[in-house]
């Protein structure tokens, strides 16, 4: 008989510090069957179906939840999840299931659960068949790993690159680790170090230390050692307010529990000695446009962490559109996401004029509306398919986008894309699909951390990062952490690290 696998994907990475709540309603749901219509889209889900075929597995696909990175998860969007999964969950235990495979990414919070992952996980234990099946899955790099996650999984595997290119192809080498299993007869477990560093996003990408190092760490120790299935570096996500935010390692070993700490021992030097790789401190906006105008060579990549919409920001920060705008910048491009403007423009035709507030509206931290007559260029549905199959958004939602109704608005200089669902710039076919041409703008803003690089370095003849007002700012020191794990680097001074093995 073929082997029963059961699926299930829940995908969130929450940013604590924003004011809104995610709702159900903001989850993009797939159940059951329809879940098999993500084959060939490069998401995990993709990934793990890929290995499904070539192995002969009979899938039973439950749900598959995911949102967009934004504010807290409300209790009763967790609740929804879990009441729907666990019903047809029950359903495929009571006909038998060999093993079950889950895509998380790892870095969700809810109103009153600080690591859902690892309690839908204590739940799917403790339903009737499941508390000894192998369960294998798959995790963002920005995860917040837990010990209760990794004792209540056989073997969680982390993507290794940021931007995500490998996120499909980590969901395949967890669903092959599952295949070992079932037919090795050998079900491994996992250990876990979490090491008291902090890191921005920004310090996350793998090009460049300290990510680089690690991974590197991680590929040989897998290459060492036979009995070691996996080993996991995760950047951590710094906007999750919870005690186990931050740098971790992991590993899925068959080997002995004092074996695998060994490992984990000497990743997490490595780890420490790197920590100051990982600071980070920007030029203001103002200053760095000001270098640069009023017609720079370009594209020049003007990257805006602190509005990055990849972390969870709303993507509708003014602060580097202002500078531009300040010192006149010429052939420039920025992308806001901003529905009430869109909406004004509604059946206007190209070449209208009209005066917008724009942007200012989704944090407390900027200074709000910009004011400006714009000329109406053009106005579209705002659905794009990804140029790159393999774009860091494929991990999120696949290679068919939607960015909502938008519109292309200039005002002297300065081009906006005016989009009325938030969308991580990690494409050019976003733009190219509104009928811009990337490589026609002197100067173009970006608001993200590193995902973006994939598509924009290719192109860039220079790329800097910029200090803006915004939620997802690199100065972690500014954030409120009330339930953080300390002391953390660079939060606190460490004389001694603590390293926490489970």
């Amino acid at each position: 008989m073929k082997p029963r696998i059961l699926h299930a994907g829940l995908y969130h990475e929450t940013h604590t510090f924003l004011d809104e709540t995610t709702g159900w309603g903001d989850f993009e749901v797939t159940r059951g069957e329809a879940i098999f219509s993500k084959a060939g889209d490069q998401s995990p889900t993709d990934g793990f179906l890929e290995v499904a075929r070539s192995a002969g597995w009979e899938v039973v696909p439950t749900l598959d939840a995911r949102a967009l990175p934004s504010g807290t998860v409300a209790d009763a969007a967790f609740e929804k999840f879990w009441s729907e999964f666990e019903a047809r969950a029950r359903a495929a235990l009571g006909a038998g299931i060999d093993a079950a495979f889950f895509v998380l990414h790892g870095a969700m919070v809810t109103q009153s659960q600080p690591d859902p992952e690892g309690e839908f996980l204590a739940r799917f234990r403790a339903l009737p068949g499941a508390g000894s099946l192998p369960v294998f899955g798959v995790l963002d790099l920005h995860a917040s790993v837990t010990a209760r996650m990794c004792a209540l999984a056989s073997g969680l595997v982390a993507y290794r690159r940021n931007p995500h290119t490998d996120a499909k192809a980590a969901a395949g080498r967890a669903a092959r680790l599952l295949e070992r299993c079932l037919r090795e007869g050998r079900t491994p477990r996992m250990a876990l170090c979490r090491l008291p560093i902090l890191w921005a996003p920004p310090a996350t990408g793998t090009a460049t230390d300290p990510m680089l190092s690690l991974e590197q760490w991680s590929e040989r120790s897998e290459a060492a050692d036979p009995a070691t299935w996996a080993a996991n570096v995760i950047g951590g996500f710094a906007f999750a307010d919870v005690p186990d935010a931050g740098v971790s390692l992991s590993v899925v070993s068959v080997a002995a529990p004092a074996d695998a700490r060994r490992q984990l021992e000497a990743g997490a030097a490595l780890a420490w000695s790197l920590r100051e790789r990982g600071r980070i401190a920007y030029a203001s906006a103002d200053e760095v446009v000001a270098a640069l105008a009023p017609n720079p060579r370009g594209p020049v990549i003007l990257v805006e962490p602190a509005d990055n919409i990849g972390g969870g920001a709303p993507g509708d920060g003014t602060g580097l559109l202002r500078a531009l705008l300040a010192h006149r910048v010429e052939r420039a491009l920025v992308v806001i996401n901003d529905p009430l403007s869109v909406d004004r423009l509604a059946g206007l035709p190209a070449g209208a004029r009209r005066r917008l507030e724009i942007g200012g509206r989704g944090s407390r931290l900027d200074p709000g509306p910009v004011g400006l007559e714009v000329e109406l260029v053009s106005r579209s549905d705002g659905a794009f398919t990804l140029e790159d199959p393999h774009s860091h958004l494929a991990s999120m939602s696949g290679i068919r986008c939607q960015m909502g109704p938008c519109a292309v608005v200039r005002h002297g200089g300065v081009t906006l894309l005016l989009t009325s669902r938030k969308t991580p710039p990690f494409d050019l076919g976003q733009l190219r699909s509104q009928g811009l041409e990337p490589r026609g703008f002197a100067a173009i803003g970006v608001k993200a951390a590193v995902a973006h690089r994939a598509a924009y370095d290719p192109i860039a003849s220079a790329s800097f990062y910029v200090d803006t007002p915004g939620p997802c700012s690199s100065n972690l020191a500014s954030f409120p952490y009330h339930r953080l794990r300390r002391p953390i680097y660079p939060l606190d001074p460490i004389d001694t690290p603590d390293f926490a093995y489970s």
